[in-house]
């Protein structure tokens, strides 16, 4: 929307940015079946501009499961406005910590063991 455009009337790599942090933490919380909150963004490049009226979809992938973290990459592709052009427009990493309802790290379960309905397997 025009009310998210920088000063040369590009969308803001800051919404951008934002999109991001939350297609992150989708998928960061799915994963550990917990609360998770951003700790740190790395290696952001932003690779091409999107234009107002451009369509912004948003791709993760879970590289990296710690102990308590997780690294999530994160791709922002924009589809050109009436059209089927696409072009990948932003890309970095994002690094979550799962937490406690006291907001203390917390482990995060094992893939396996957790089911598609969320519940333990075993």
């Amino acid at each position: 929307m025009p009310g998210n455009t920088n000063a040369a009337g590009d969308v803001f790599g800051g919404w951008v940015m934002s999109q991001m942090d939350l297609a992150a933490g989708s998928a960061a919380g799915t994963r550990a079946r917990t609360k998770t909150v951003t700790v740190a963004i790395d290696g952001v490049s932003f690779l091409a501009p999107m234009t107002v009226g451009d369509e912004l979809s948003v791709y993760t992938n879970i590289a990296r499961v710690g102990r308590t973290s997780m690294t999530i990459e994160v791709e922002a592709w924009r589809r050109v406005r009436q059209s089927k052009e696409t072009q990948l427009v932003t890309r970095g990493r994002f690094i979550f910590v799962a937490l406690d309802e006291n907001n203390r790290p917390v482990t995060i379960p094992p893939e396996n063991l957790v089911s598609e309905e969320g519940s333990e397997a075993g």
